[in-house]
């Protein structure tokens, strides 16, 4: 296959690729600039990846409209560039977010749940219809709703992991709130299996089927690498470091299966955190 990706040098694209390489595909990086002429000839897929990292440094209305503005207007712009070409790949695969669903607490929630409300949620929303116009050209086209990735080499895990090593971790605020994660291998595993799942189309939840309260996340850490969990961050502690994104991120949770992926036979490598994060520990 020839695939076009973006956000190619980020912690899942940097992966993806490696996994395309190995299996004989021909991968061409795509920057950022869609504004420019993309050349679609012979493409079978477009996986579209890049945005501003919305857990660096503190949110600032400038951060947010960065965060807002690099998926909305690369994603019209490049689903516009798809839609007006004479050559159209068969799949566009477009990131979203589980943060589309908002602070749902223990709520079950898949693909066919209503958005939430607040910042992230509102930015999600107006992200996947972004990708409109790939889709009313007849691209099938496919929103990953993405949960926390976890991976040593960046994203959460990768934050997280220096105080629970020095054995300064704990839970965050109560601890109740869910936390919808997915190993970077199944990431990457998903993602190739829905460019070739003909039968997936629309959004598309990129998480573990066996999600974790923030509390059950901190001891099974612990347990794995084998230090004490007993330092908590407070909610107030944390609003008052990480500003707005604590709320947003770190205090609100949401309890996401992945019922498409399963109903179209996608096996997960790691369906438990436990051996997810043992294998992660590994690498």
């Amino acid at each position: 296959m020839k695939i076009l990706l973006s956000g190619s040098h980020g912690l899942v694209g940097t992966a993806l690729k490696k996994a395309l390489d190995s299996e004989g595909h021909t991968v061409i990086r795509l920057g950022r600039d869609f504004s420019k002429p993309i050349q679609f000839k012979d493409v079978d897929a477009v996986i579209h990846l890049a945005g501003e990292n919305i857990a660096e440094g503190r949110w600032n209305e400038a951060k947010k409209e960065r965060i807002k503005m690099s998926r909305l207007t690369g994603t019209r712009l490049l689903s516009e560039q798809l839609a007006a070409s004479e050559y159209k790949p068969s799949v566009f695969i477009s990131a979203s977010a589980t943060g589309f669903y908002g602070d749902t607490g223990s709520e079950v929630i898949t693909e066919s749940s209503p958005s939430g409300h607040g910042f992230l949620p509102e930015v999600c929303v107006e992200w996947e219809k972004s990708t409109a116009a790939a889709e009313q050209a007849g691209i099938r086209t496919v929103q990953i709703r993405t949960g926390i990735v976890l991976s040593k080499k960046g994203g959460a895990l990768k934050k997280m992991l220096p105080p629970f090593l020095l054995g300064g971790g704990g839970i965050l605020g109560t601890g109740n709130q869910y936390m919808s994660w997915i190993s970077l291998d199944d990431m990457v595993g998903a993602i190739q299996f829905i460019s070739k799942q003909e039968s997936l189309s629309g959004p598309v939840n990129l998480t573990a089927p066996n999600p974790v309260n923030n509390k059950e996340f901190t001891e099974i850490l612990g347990k794995v690498i084998k230090r004490p969990t007993i330092l908590p961050l407070p909610g107030f502690a944390a609003k008052i470091i990480f500003g707005e994104m604590a709320d947003a991120i770190l205090l609100s949770g949401t309890q996401v299966i992945p019922e498409k992926l399963k109903n179209a036979g996608y096996i997960f490598k790691h369906a438990e955190l436990k051996d997810a994060l043992t294998d992660v520990m590994k690498g």
